[in-house]
């Protein structure tokens, strides 16, 4: 039985029709990611000790690769890359980096080509966010 608000950790395309439970070599049918990841897993969680709620859980190196897990339970409502926080976090580092979200590293904001930010004001700005080191 599939899941109709079951969406893929990192593209956010629907797994409507992907049956339950998922399969260790499972995939999205979208952007290929693995599906038995601990970043599709209802459990995950990156503050957690070992990015896992699940106390008894084995350490799994590789949070993003199919795995054999046998605490594996699949979470639904999933944004790309997983985190809406995350993504927020990312939006607000790229805007003070002088960049548009998703846009690659150095671009900026309204611009064709790639021009890297100065270390001064690099610097500036990361100051600015997180305050001057005394």
């Amino acid at each position: 039985m599939a899941d109709p608000a079951l969406t893929c950790w990192s593209c956010g395309a629907s797994l409507a029709g992907v049956p339950l439970p998922i399969g260790r070599l499972e995939e999205c049918p979208q952007c290929a990611a693995s599906l038995h990841a601990c970043r599709q897993c209802l459990h995950y969680d990156p503050k957690a000790s070992n990015s896992c709620r699940e106390p008894v859980a084995e350490e799994v190196v590789d949070k993003e690769a199919g795995n054999f897990c046998d605490y594996f339970q699949a979470r639904s409502g999933l944004a790309p890359g997983g985190d809406p926080e995350a993504a927020k976090a990312r939006a607000k580092l790229a805007e003070a980096f002088g960049r548009e979200p998703g846009k690659p590293a150095g671009v900026a904001p309204g611009s064709l080509k790639g021009t890297l930010l100065s270390h001064d004001e690099a610097k500036r700005r990361l100051e600015e966010m997180f305050g001057k080191k005394k």
